[in-house]
Formats: C-alpha cells, structure tokens, sequence
C-alpha cells in the first residue's frame, strides 16, 4: 500500500505535466498551486510592508508574516522568539559565524561532507579572528564517526558545525551524540539542514543543537527566504543593522530590538515568508514521515537499477538513507552525461556540488559526479524511465 497518493499529489505541480524527469530537488524543488496562490493572495490583497504602519493593511501584513513565525517554530519544535526569517541557509551560516564572540583560542570542528556554505564561513572566520578550524574526515560511503569528533572535540572548542543530511552522498549525521559529545565540553552546534528540513520531521530540541538553518526553496517553497534558528539564551551578534532592528537611536548610538527581529533588517521577503508558511502547511498535511519513506523506496529502486549497469559507480551508503543518489562514470564526465539526459528532458545535477573536498578529494571524482534526488511527487515509473534513458545516453556517449 503507497505511503503517499503521489499521483494526487503531483496534479499540484503543473510543471510534471509537460513530461519532464525532475530529479535536481536537492538543489531546488518544484513549487505546488498552493504555495503559488498564497503568494499571489498576499501581493494582490495584502501589498503592504511588515512592522511599520499602523494602519490596518499593515496590520494584516505584519499578523500573517508572524503567523508563519510560529508555522515554523512549531514545524522544528522551537519557540516563535527563536525564528528569525533570513535570505537562505548560506546567509543563516554567515550571520552565525560573524556573530560568536571569538578568541584565538577557539576551535571550530567541521566535517568533510560539507556544502561550502557550511565550511566558507567558518575558513573565513578563523581567518579574522584567529581560531582553529579542525575537520572529521567521512569515511567513502559518507558515514560519520563519533571517534573522530571525539578526537576533534576538547575544551578550546567553541562549535561544532554539521551538516544533517549530505548533499552529495544522502547520508544522515549523527547529530544528537555529536550534540551530546559537544555539549559536554560546552561547546555551540550548528545544523545545516538544508536538505533534512524538506524531507524528514525535525526537532531542534532532539537534535540538541543551538543553531539551525534551512530554505525555502528546497521544500515546495519560494526562492529568497530561509530559516534561521537560534536557541533561547545564546548569545550572537546581528551581521547587519539599519531599519526594521531599531529600538532607539540618536547620531551619537542606538538601541537594537531583540531576537529574533534583531537578525532581519530591512524589509523582509514578505512574500517568500508567505509563501513558506503556504509550504509547511502542504508538506504537514501530507506528512513528512512518509514523505521521507517515499523517497527512501524510491532511491533504493534507483541504486539497484544503477548498480547493475556497466561502468557506473555508485556512491554512498549501500542502503539509501535518503533519496540523495550520486553517481559516476567511466570515461564520461558528469557534466556530459547530464548534458545528455537534459536533452531527453531528464533534470539532474552534476560537477561538485558546492562541495568540493568532497567529491575531488574523499571520493577522487575529479570530473564530478551525477546527483539525481527524489521528492514526493516523483515516481516509480520515473525511475524506471530514468534508466532506460541513462542507458541509452551512455551509449550514445561511448559511441556503442
């Protein structure tokens, strides 16, 4: 019995019927009806800025915009006065970064599976202040190990940043004992759960983390908005200030206003915040434990078909743990293979995929490798379709 009525589901999403194979969720996901119309019902009938006017447009403006604070904060197990809505999971790395009170005693642990964004801030950082940045090396399959944190973590650390799930492999971290292990030398944890937050249930508090960051558009939502989690009590510094985070202010000093509008100067992205809410409650409705088990099914069908085709190697875990599968090829860059599938209307991902110590230096893969991700509006028979044009491809590019 499907977990999900997919073909129900994939009516949302008017793009699928043109026949397109979409398998680049990872890097963005299509956008359903619902989320479209809440946008267009807020800029069509709701036009007004947020926190700033009094009059009763405004007032509609800022109560919607708050109220998806609150989807959000109930959709991660926090609380509304520790969401904070940013541009996207880079920008909500960034201001985590710049906004710890550094030493040059710190130390800042990282793993090799990271997507730049959660390694390019913390590189820069320890470039202007001066702390350590030490890195857990992942094993071949993307598998983490609690030893090697355990060597990496002491007393001097100051946070420990991980990605949940891989971008490249769909491996799945250990964050609560690496939680565990960092709080008991009192240290700060940042999850990057751009590629979690879309598909499985989160829970800041059963995490354990103090900090973390998703975006939108990876979860049915819009582009230009993200999530930035903060924990009651930590302590950080906003990266920028101008309106909307005044609380005071003469030409001499000012005042800022708290968490979390402390972090969201200017004029937000009302419509992409809109548009998220729209998001969570679609993906809350159908159910993200099953949404998860979905993709799991179906990416364990992709492995098995790849794994019996000559010449392709496949990477990550044995047991898909997501519905993340990354491959290569012999003799063939990634970059033409998936050239070639988007000539058939297949949509993957290739190269290094924003991570490259990754793929070149762990893997070896230096041509990059294919990605294909699942979500919950592809099927079955897509993967069956998929293949018979993989195959096809490959032997038009080895001149078969």
């Amino acid at each position: 019995m499907p977990c999900l009525d997919v073909y129900r589901i994939r009516e949302d999403f008017p793009l699928l019927s043109s026949g397109v194979l979409y398998f680049d969720n990872a890097a963005t996901s299509l956008t359903p009806k619902q989320v479209v119309e809440a946008i267009a019902d807020y800029l069509l009938n709701c036009r007004a800025n947020i926190g700033r006017g009094v009059y009763p447009l405004a007032q509609r403006a800022t109560e919607a915009y708050e109220e998806v604070r609150a989807k959000v904060a109930k959709f991660i197990g926090a609380e509304s006065c520790e969401v904070s809505f940013v541009k996207n999971t880079t920008e909500a790395i960034n201001i985590v970064s710049m906004g710890v009170e550094w030493s040059k005693e710190d130390n800042v642990v990282i793993t090799g599976l990271e997507h730049h964004s959660n390694m390019l801030p913390w590189l820069r950082a320890s470039r202007i202040y001066g702390f350590e940045v030490r890195v857990v090396k992942p094993k071949p399959d993307g598998s983490l190990s609690l030893d090697d944190f355990a060597k990496a973590v002491d007393k001097r650390t100051r946070l420990v940043a991980l990605t949940h799930v891989s971008n490249v492999l769909g491996t799945i971290s250990p964050v609560r004992e690496v939680a565990r292990l960092a709080k008991d030398h009192g240290a700060l944890v940042l999850v990057d759960a751009a590629q979690s937050a879309p598909h499985m249930p989160l829970n800041v508090e059963e995490l354990g983390c103090d900090f973390l960051a998703f975006s939108a558009h990876k979860m049915c939502g819009p582009p230009g908005v993200g999530v930035l989690y903060v924990r009651r009590g930590v302590e950080l510094r906003p990266m920028m200030v101008g309106g909307g985070v005044v609380a005071d202010a003469s030409l001499e000093s000012f005042e800022l206003v708290e968490k979390p509008q402390v972090f969201e100067a200017g004029t937000p992205p009302i419509s992409g915040v809109v548009g998220l809410g729209a998001a969570i409650d679609y993906l809350s409705k159908i159910g993200l434990e099953d949404v998860w088990r979905h993709e799991v099914k179906l990416a364990e069908k992709l492995r098995r078909k790849l794994v019996e085709v000559e010449g392709v190697k496949v990477l990550g875990p044995e047991k898909p743990q997501t519905g993340i599968t990354s491959f290569a090829v012999d003799g063939v860059s990634s970059d033409e293979v998936a050239m070639a599938l988007g000539r058939m209307g297949v949509c993957v991902r290739s190269g290094f995929h924003c991570a490259i110590p990754l793929v070149r230096d762990v893997l070896g893969e230096e041509q990059g490798v294919v990605r294909a991700s699942l979500y919950l509006y592809n099927t079955e028979e897509e993967v069956d379709s998929f293949m018979e044009i993989l195959v096809e491809v490959l032997r038009l590019l080895r001149g078969a």
